[in-house]
């Protein structure tokens, strides 16, 4: 615990920029929860942008509304 999975439009993310990610991610939720890095998992999981709509926005932001922390304004 925790794990995240980051959905985002596909688009070409060299290793270096996953590494930040990973790495920038695991600090913050390392501060907060504190919980070490060996128990964290991150996914990045490119989705295609016509498959956006009925693949993230309808079943994670519209149906999962009340679990959001930040919302979308699209």
């Amino acid at each position: 615990m925790p794990h995240v999975n980051i959905k985002y439009f596909r688009n070409d993310i060299s290793e270096e920029q996953k590494r930040q990610i990973s790495e920038g991610v695991s600090q913050l939720l390392e501060s907060i929860f504190s919980c070490s890095a060996n128990v964290i998992s991150i996914a990045l999981e490119p989705i295609d942008p016509l498959g956006w709509h009925a693949e993230v926005y309808e079943p994670e932001v519209l149906q999962r509304a009340h679990l959001l922390c930040k919302a979308p304004n699209y």
